[in-house]
């Protein structure tokens, strides 16, 4: 049986007055605040060597110690769900993922992701970088975001992927209808990302730690005076980039039930954000592919309405 483990972190100067549960939420994005503020309540975070409350402020030079069970290991089994192939091959496969489909098992969602699909198409034929949990995911896209996404069959294509991704060589262009009327036919976005301060299910603009991001949009259709059809060119990919972008210029898009309005005027499952195009060099050809993803039917039916 695998131990706990215990994790320090020393308070420096800029974190100073901080409240605990929100520096141990930044420092620990991935754990969930109501845990962390849990794991405070039971004695399992000690500030210098004592127990201490979720609000008490932080001094320069504390030594915040957290102890938590390791994380169990989930069981991930292959599942014949159809995939929607743009591409395959023995290095790659490149898929046209649906609407409320996640990408890799993690709490919550053990079952019904495209890797669980994965498995049971490509049998042992997916790269192991990125371990059990993500075998063959380079990178991902949200829940609620529909479009391309390529999958690596090998470690070899994986590190060839990869590269490009974190040098920003990859084409990613995306489709998305937003709130209201965009004032520039197009135009460029940059600034640094990071999670949210406070709410640790939000990534917010210019926060500490952030890093940089940059989004090119261009207006396709000026729908109407409510709502706008554009596309949007990453240069980076930093996690909800065109979300929290668009939306810092007063157009968020449609159906974003986290950086949008509270109400939708439509019946829609999260935001109309596509991954229309998805471009790289190929790991054994080593040519330029790029490939198109068409739009789902219901954003298409939407674009339709909203012309009308």
């Amino acid at each position: 049986m695998s131990e706990n483990h215990c994790t320090e972190f020393i308070v420096e100067e800029k974190d100073a007055g901080m409240r605990l549960d929100q520096f141990l939420t930044g420092k620990l994005p991935d754990v969930s605040r109501s845990f962390l503020q849990r794991q405070i309540k039971e004695k399992g975070v000690l500030v210098d060597g004592r127990a201490a409350k979720a609000g008490n402020k932080l001094k320069s030079g504390w030594t915040i110690s957290i102890t938590m069970a390791p994380p169990k290991e989930l069981e991930i089994l292959p599942q014949d769900i159809p995939l929607d192939i743009l591409y395959e091959d023995q290095d790659i496969i490149v898929l046209n993922k649906p609407k409320q489909m996640v990408v890799h098992p993690a709490p919550g969602h053990e079952s019904g992701t495209i890797v669980n699909a994965l498995l049971y198409h490509c049998k042992d034929s997916l790269s192991g970088i990125n371990g059990v949990m993500r075998p063959g995911i380079v990178h991902r896209i949200d829940q609620d975001t529909t479009g391309a996404i390529v999958a690596c069959k090998n470690d070899f294509s994986h590190r060839f992927i990869a590269a490009q991704l974190k040098e920003h060589s990859i084409t990613r262009t995306y489709h998305a209808i937003v709130h209201n009327h965009v004032k520039e036919q197009e135009g460029t976005i940059e600034s640094t990302l990071g999670r949210h301060p406070v709410d640790r299910k939000k990534m917010a603009m210019d926060v500490k730690n952030g890093k940089p991001a940059v989004t090119h949009y261009q207006v396709l259709d000026s729908l109407n005076q409510r709502f706008t059809y554009v596309s949007c060119h990453l240069e980076t990919g930093r996690t909800h980039q065109i979300r929290v972008h668009m939306a810092s210029l007063g157009n968020p898009i449609l159906g974003d039930q986290v950086y949008g309005p509270g109400k939708c005027p439509f019946h829609l499952q999260g935001q109309t954000l596509h991954a229309k195009t998805l471009g790289f060099i190929h790991p054994s050809t080593k040519k330029y592919m790029e490939f198109d993803a068409p739009l789902p039917e219901y954003f298409q039916k939407l674009l339709t309405k909203l012309r009308g």
